[in-house]
């Protein structure tokens, strides 16, 4: 579909292989949407994602298995969901191009985009405690925030009677008790008027504004990701009727893998081992022939790059142009593109933030399990409204019994 929006009807019949009056009993039936070309004028465009999907769906119908299986891993869709939309290079929370979001508004706003539809809802919580303390964890030396995050979860659930209402609003209204308490803990800060990235640049020591639009961003950035595997995880977990806050767990247990957020540890290794932008490209060049892989580069749903590390990398280039983080980062991209033609992705974009910004070693997963505790808990909404619970089958392949 050469990376079109819209489609002709001549092109869409033509992808389809139906006519034009299958077409239109297409658009009736709402399997495929249309609007008009040109003001004034009768000739219709299609969406092109809608004919995407239902080419999909024939492959669904004509071979079960493969597509179940393929679906399980960047393949077709297998949930529904009108959070996140990646189409064309582009990442959208509810019908908002992210990348603006995260230059233009807080992160209070997309996170009441995400769970109540409405950028303007804001937080309605009442839990602005000025003074309070963060909820203190006995023998937390030596962990890591995330591990942190893990410990705290169960502890605020036996302390919040209404951990079981499983109503929208008061989901959102949850969401809201933990993302502030997690912030809290990550800043080691007071619960109280701040706002989110206030509270992490109070705590952090990181005051200037240009700080807390890097921060901002990245939070907004990491929101949610469509069906993700902590976002899949957290639905399940959803489905069975957990609570949000074990929702959020099982999220923080997925995301810290080395194939998800945990790949950021990887990449701030990559740049402790580049150390000089002269040795980016040897450097890289030595991990390949070692048969060792370049972590923070290639998304297979950004062929064209991931918004979201062009977003931060801009943004930190922009506040810190004569920044030595910037420097490294800049030569280990032209490298990577250069020898195997691949572009930074958030989880780099994450990790030279915090090299610039000076952050902790565990910054760079820190921002992405707040930023997408956002999007755990707006999948959890969905989750539960649906009533649904997910439980698919696997295909047997192990040894039959006797007869």
């Amino acid at each position: 579909m050469d990376g079109k929006q819209y489609l002709t009807a001549r092109e869409a019949a033509e992808m389809l292989g139906i006519r034009r009056a299958t077409l239109y009993s297409y658009v009736s039936r709402g399997l495929v949407r249309s609007e008009p070309a040109e003001r004034g004028k009768r000739t219709h465009r299609y969406h092109a994602q809608d004919v995407r999907r239902l080419l999909e769906r024939r492959q669904q119908q004509r071979d079960p298995a493969a597509a179940a299986q393929q679906a399980l891993h960047f393949g077709a869709p297998v949930l529904e969901s009108s959070i996140t939309l990646i189409d064309e290079g582009c990442l959208y929370y509810r019908g908002y191009d992210a990348v603006q979001l995260a230059q233009t508004r807080r992160m209070e706003e997309v996170a009441s985009l995400i769970w109540r539809s409405s950028l303007d809802a804001g937080f309605r919580g009442d839990e602005q405690a000025p003074g309070g303390t963060p909820l203190r964890l006995p023998g937390n030396a030596g962990l890591t925030t995330v591990a942190r995050f893990q410990m705290a979860l169960p502890r605020l659930e036996a302390a919040d009677d209404a951990a079981y209402d499983l109503r929208a609003e008061a989901l959102a209204r949850t969401g809201e008790h933990i993302l502030r308490q997690l912030t809290a803990i990550a800043a080691d800060a007071p619960v109280g008027e701040r706002s989110l990235v206030q509270t992490l640049q109070h705590g952090w020591g990181r005051e200037e504004a240009a700080h807390g639009r890097l921060l901002q961003a990245a939070l907004i950035l990491c929101a949610d990701h469509e069906l993700n595997v902590s976002s899949f995880t957290a639905r399940c977990v959803a489905s069975a009727g957990a609570t949000p806050y074990q929702v959020v767990l099982a999220g923080l247990a997925a995301l810290q893998g080395t194939r998800h957020g945990g790949h950021t540890a990887r990449v701030a290794a990559l740049l402790r081992e580049v150390r000089e932008p002269s040795r980016a490209r040897p450097s890289l060049a030595a991990r390949l022939r070692r048969g060792e892989s370049i972590p923070g580069f290639g998304h297979p749903l950004y062929p064209q790059g991931d918004p979201r590390g062009r977003l931060l990398l801009h943004m930190v280039r922009e506040a810190f142009p004569q920044s030595a983080a910037v420097a490294l980062a800049d030569a280990v991209s032209q490298a990577a593109q250069a020898i195997i033609g691949v572009l930074p992705t958030v989880d780099f974009g994450l990790a030279v933030l915090a090299e610039a910004l000076d952050l902790d070693d565990d910054a760079p997963l820190t921002l992405f399990a707040l930023g997408r505790t956002v999007g755990w808990i707006g999948q959890a909404i969905e989750q539960y409204e649906s009533g649904q619970i997910i439980r698919p089958r696997a295909r047997y392949v192990g040894p039959l019994p006797d007869a």
